[in-house]
């Protein structure tokens, strides 16, 4: 039992670590300067017909001049090729060139050299962009020296328990990276929203070093970048640049998609972003075992309720916060999720070290 708790500890001075974190990151939501910076924004998409024109709808009705952005879609050999009709903004939809194991650094990679414009933003197929989600870049970088901006990521849900599930589970990621910016760890963000000029990327080398890996083309990037330039690279807390998607429909999709976002986490340059992962793993493992202790008779039931209570208080206080800042959605199904979320965890985590899974058709 005293391990228990001091794993625990170790546990919950992590979390509060992030929340404390999550709180330094202050919200930016300033629009009032005079667009001028250039944007090209990268969509790799495979299949995505029906998605894709919804996401390009979000981009037309964006509050930001049409001659300062242009898009370019990248195709990874889609099933049939996706046309576009009647734009209002410069589009180009290029094949993607294999040339690793990561389709999508790939169809990146392919972009870059069409690109014209000082700044690159990448985002996905299936996500939905706010109006002033240009603008309030635009802002940012015309007040500070900067040349990667990671952004936030939300979901839009239905009532089901798997979708609240997912967005509870994001939302804690969510928190973590926000929260590790704050504390000046960052090691994680998402490519559905995240920027960086042209030049950083050419500085970088690219995906160079981290190709062989299918997944990992935001946070590679991301901590490459903080290697070698720490103080150019800024979290934007704003709700006018949070970007939506959907989540996957069924919890075979939800398990593959998690354990191909846990298969980076031991390719990590980041040491804080390892044993980060490492405490967290711990500590939801730790949840397991004491369950199997109490049914085994080794513990009380007292000792697993305060276990758990004492967990699910102090992930509630970041999820909460988060959760507050990417949606205007009650919570729901959190201590439901909170039972729940130990054993998909480790199931996840212990998966994606020893076993393969499957995205967009393929197999990794």
């Amino acid at each position: 039992m005293l391990f228990l708790l001091f794993i625990l500890s170790i546990y919950f001075a992590t979390i509060l670590l992030l929340i404390y974190g999550f709180t330094k990151v202050k919200n930016y939501d300033a629009i009032g300067l005079k667009p001028k910076t250039t944007f090209t924004i990268v969509i790799p998409f495979r299949n995505e017909a029906e998605n894709l024109p919804l996401l390009l709808e979000s981009i037309s009705k964006m509050n930001y001049p049409t001659d300062l952005f242009e898009v370019i879609l990248v195709d990874d050999d889609s099933d049939e090729k996706f046309q576009n009709r009647n734009s209002k903004f410069q589009i180009s939809i290029i094949d993607n060139i294999r040339v690793s194991n990561s389709p999508k650094k790939d169809a990146i990679t392919t972009a870059i050299p069409l690109v014209k414009t000082a700044w690159i933003i990448t985002t996905d197929a299936d996500c939905l962009v706010p109006e002033n989600w240009l603008l309030t870049l635009d802002n940012y970088i015309q007040t500070h020296e900067v040349s990667m901006i990671a952004g936030a990521v939300t979901y839009e849900c239905n009532n089901s328990f798997l979708y609240h599930f997912q967005q509870l589970d994001l939302a804690s990621l969510q928190g973590a990276t926000i929260g590790s910016f704050g504390i000046g760890k960052a090691f994680m963000c998402n490519g559905a929203n995240l920027a960086y000029t042209k030049s950083l990327f050419k500085e970088l080398n690219g995906f160079e070093g981290n190709n062989t890996i299918a997944s990992g083309d935001d946070v590679f990037l991301l901590q490459k970048a903080i290697a070698r330039f720490p103080k150019k690279v800024h979290y934007l807390k704003s709700e006018n640049t949070i970007v939506s998607t959907k989540p996957v429909d069924n919890w075979k999709a939800l398990f593959y998609q998690r354990v191909r976002w846990a298969s980076k986490t031991t390719s990590y340059q980041s040491s804080f972003g390892k044993a980060l992962g490492l405490i967290v793993f711990t500590g939801n493992l730790v949840s397991v075992l004491s369950y199997g202790l109490w049914v085994m008779g080794f513990i009380l039931f007292l000792h697993i309720f305060l276990l758990f209570l004492s967990k699910f208080i102090i992930d509630s206080i970041l999820i909460y916060r988060t959760n507050r800042f990417l949606t205007k959605n009650k919570i729901r199904y959190l201590i439901l999720s909170s039972l729940f979320y130990p054993f998909f965890s480790v199931s996840v985590a212990l998966y994606a070290a020893f076993g393969k899974y499957e995205w967009k058709g393929r197999r990794f």
